[in-house]
């Protein structure tokens, strides 16, 4: 069992990288709320109602890096993802979440982790004795290859190349003690920081955040598998006017979210969709269209073969709301690691995947059945840790 000191329930302090995009003003506003009244936020956490007894409070604050550090409210009403009619009556608790610039990622990263590192002991001197998280929200990045390849922190500290905007601020967490969720699709859970938050005990809970189309892709996917149905084609498509959107009609930075969103399918499903054609079968189109803003629509296509072979199709539409999707899976994964933290379980957590496109760690659970089973079998762990062995 854990003392019961170290897991007394204390504010959680998110520490947002990319506070000021459309995600992270939404999950301001959603925190905002649940310190008024929360039920309208905790009616959609999949945690409600979860991880009792394990330190994780329903207070919480947030704080954060931008590269537009401007005052969150001027960004809230930018992105226009919530009326003001509902964030309006916040606004004081917003105006006062501070948002930093972030570091210069022109800057050597040694220098990168020093700066963010001065900032997140600022953070904790302004929130004394609050939880903190690191939650990356910064947008799809091209990946370079040399971090890939570092074997330890002092080769890394000396990288003059450029490196994934992120990883500045994952290091300087992991070396802080502090949790890391990475709902971006960057692959910043390099092999060094992965050993690196083993050997400190640090939770690491990524990547690439499975909201609206790949969550209902894989609660499909796993309904055929269940039934033996074949999964002969797939075709998905997605409109978003966001900034998100239209960061990814660049090819370098869409590669790596594309790549998660495709080979998911196949995992789950034990085969490669389109082999009896020789070529995938199974194609995902992103396409930025101003008009819908954060609304994003998603189609899918999906054909599937019974017995005898006989084809038969299956149409899905979703008309979603990007960041209303994701930021109540954010509050989700900063309880979750904060209790793992509190458990003193560290390192790359597999068993949440069920929020992630491609969770890392060892051996994650592919099917929506095994991700369900898994939070339960992961909820039991830390909760035996905490307060011993369950009756």
């Amino acid at each position: 069992m854990i003392s019961t000191e170290q897991t007394a329930e204390r504010e959680l302090l998110l520490m947002v990288a990319g506070a000021n995009g459309a995600i992270g003003t939404t999950l301001a506003a959603a925190i905002a709320q649940m310190a008024t009244d929360p039920n309208p936020i905790l009616s959609g956490l999949t945690t409600r109602g979860r991880l009792r007894g394990c330190g994780v409070p329903q207070s919480m604050r947030m704080t954060g890096w931008d590269t537009d550090p401007v005052p969150l409210i001027r960004s809230l009403e930018r992105h226009g993802v919530i009326p003001q009619s509902q964030w309006r009556p916040h606004a004081e608790a917003l105006a006062g979440v501070a948002v930093r610039p972030a570091p210069d990622q022109n800057a050597r990263l040694a220098d990168q982790v020093k700066v963010v590192q001065q900032d997140m002991h600022r953070f904790l001197s302004d929130h004394p004795g609050a939880q903190p998280v690191l939650v990356n929200l910064l947008p799809a990045a091209c990946d370079f290859g040399q971090a890939h390849q570092l074997q330890s922190l002092d080769d890394l500290g000396r990288m003059n190349e450029p490196a994934l905007p992120d990883l500045g601020y994952v290091l300087a967490a992991v070396l802080m003690g502090i949790p890391v969720v990475n709902f971006t699709p960057n692959t910043v859970e390099l092999p060094l920081v992965c050993r690196e938050a083993d050997l400190r005990n640090i939770p690491l809970a990524g990547r690439d955040g499975k909201t609206g189309q790949t969550y209902l892709k894989v609660v499909l996917a796993s309904a055929l598998k269940a039934r033996s149905l074949y999964v002969d084609g797939w075709y998905s498509l997605n409109i978003l006017g966001n900034a998100d959107g239209r960061n990814l009609m660049d090819p370098d930075r869409a590669c790596g979210k594309l790549r998660n969103k495709t080979n998911l399918l196949d995992e789950i499903l034990g085969y490669c969709v389109g082999e009896p054609y020789g070529e995938a079968s199974h194609k995902v189109h992103i396409d930025y269209y101003p008009p819908r803003g954060d609304a994003k629509e998603a189609w899918d296509v999906i054909d599937f073969k019974g017995i005898f072979g006989m084809p038969m199709s299956l149409r899905l539409n979703l008309q979603g709301r990007d960041s209303i999707l994701a930021a109540p899976l954010v509050i989700d994964l900063a309880c979750w690691v904060a209790a793992l933290k509190n458990a003193e379980m560290g390192g790359p957590c597999s068993d949440l995947g069920f929020y992630f496109k491609k969770a890392v760690g060892e051996h994650p659970p592919l099917t929506f059945q095994d991700q369900l089973a898994a939070l339960d079998r992961l909820e039991k762990q830390i909760v035996e840790r905490i307060l011993g062995p369950l009756d």
